[in-house]
């Protein structure tokens, strides 16, 4: 497995994706969303795995505009302007990709 764990350094949800990881002794890579974000391919490949609505943050200062955009274009770009806007935490194995907390598929991953 290939983990990586994109979040935010006060979200409660982050912490407890990188403890599940290594109470399991799985290596795992660490990256702080709000300040290195995502590259175009990572938010790329994780919007194809888990879609716009999982990904966006409603209650993330700023929503309100990303909702009034009319193009979806214009939304997933906002998206990767401001990685504030992204739920998290954001975990990627390979093409595979969760948002929030999900041990259950972590699991199903994990037998593979």
């Amino acid at each position: 497995m290939n983990i990586q764990i994109f979040g935010k350094s006060k979200c409660f949800d982050t912490k407890k994706a990188e403890r599940y990881f290594k109470e399991r002794r799985i290596k795992f890579q660490s990256i702080d969303i709000i300040r290195y974000g995502m590259s175009r391919g990572e938010f790329t490949s994780v919007l194809s795995a888990v879609g716009f609505d999982a990904l966006f943050n409603e209650n993330a200062p700023g929503a309100e505009y990303v909702r009034y955009l009319a193009h979806d274009a214009d939304k997933v770009e906002k998206l990767l302007e401001d990685p504030s806007l992204i739920r998290t935490p954001v975990v990627r194995n390979g093409r595979k990709a969760t948002v929030g907390y999900c041990p259950d598929v972590w699991k199903q991953w994990e037998k593979e």
